[in-house]
């Protein structure tokens, strides 16, 4: 029979049995934190197994109306984001061409927009597209209307992001909800590298017809079910000069040092090799800096640009 004094000591076993604990709870994924449904815009945000929606706290702002000489993309786009808040049918977006024509910018300004009557951004990285159907369910049954916005979208061979942004595009048994669309940029037309060798698998029928191969087949098949493409195309040098004056004017330079700009404002976009509305921001803030006196004009908030 064991004496009293062999026995373990209890505080012993409370404490080995509290570093086992705090041992388990390091492997353990942690617990995702509360959703701040008051937040307009969201990131994706993911650890270890774990995934949730972290509300943004500074939201990049830029207005329709800062965006010039894309009205053709910009009223299709807000048409199609108010019929999605009118819940009337809508259809997923690609937005593919230039780099810094206005892509991501107008996504932005419909939230901008929108915001007010309920339309909320949700981010959400290439990498982490194989938790898109898990982000579908969190916001299933809310009264907002998400827009999840994948930004420079593109795929390469075997990437586990593609086949759940296909299902949930269009293809699977599971519908997205109707409170859900996908806005995405990018600059390629099909979302994948396509090779000339590809080609060769194309069939030419006796009378014209022309069957794709099954590879091109597939490519061509994710970005299909997007209901709308828009294209951008590079500015012309007086769309992209016209874009420098308003940024200008935006930041509070008076007309002659408008007209005086031009000539270092081409000198910039022949030194970045790009005529875009981001080149054109980007040296309307260098220009406003050198040449108005401190304190003087609009401040330029940190959006991206056009």
């Amino acid at each position: 029979m064991s004496s009293p004094d062999s026995r373990p000591d209890l505080s012993s076993l409370i404490e080995r049995a509290d570093q086992v604990l705090r041992q388990l709870a390091a492997w353990l994924p942690p617990a995702p934190p509360p959703i701040d449904w008051s937040a307009h815009a969201f990131r994706w945000r993911r650890k270890g197994s774990t995934g949730w929606l972290e509300a943004v706290k500074h939201i990049s702002t830029i207005h329709k109306d800062d965006l010039l000489h894309i009205e053709r993309q910009r009223d299709t786009i807000d048409r199609n984001t108010r019929h999605f808040l009118q819940q009337k049918p809508a259809n997923n977006v690609l937005m593919t061409g230039a780099r810094g024509t206005g892509k991501s910018s107008l996504v932005k300004a419909m939230l901008a927009e929108y915001a007010s009557q309920g339309l909320r951004l949700v981010e959400m990285d290439k990498s982490d597209l194989a938790d898109l159907t898990d982000l579908v369910d969190i916001v299933a049954g809310r009264p907002e209307r998400f827009i999840i916005f994948c930004d420079d979208l593109s795929f390469e061979e075997g990437e586990a992001g593609y086949k759940a942004l296909k299902s949930v595009l269009d293809g699977s048994i599971a519908s997205a909800g109707d409170n859900v669309l996908i806005y995405a940029t990018s600059n390629r037309r099909h979302l994948m590298p396509e090779y000339m060798q590809e080609n060769l698998s194309t069939k030419h029928q006796p009378d014209g017809e022309i069957h794709p191969g099954e590879t091109v087949e597939e490519k061509i098949s994710l970005s299909e079910r997007f209901g709308i493409w828009l294209s951008f195309y590079p500015f012309r040098q007086d769309d992209y000069l016209d874009i420098v004056a308003h940024w200008l004017r935006e930041l509070g330079c008076p007309p002659e040092s408008i007209a005086a700009s031009r000539t270092e404002a081409l000198q910039w976009t022949l030194e970045r090799g790009s005529r875009s509305g981001r080149v054109a921001r980007h040296f309307a803030r260098d220009w406003a800096a050198r040449h108005m006196t401190a304190g003087s004009g609009a401040q330029a908030d940190n959006g991206a640009g056009q």
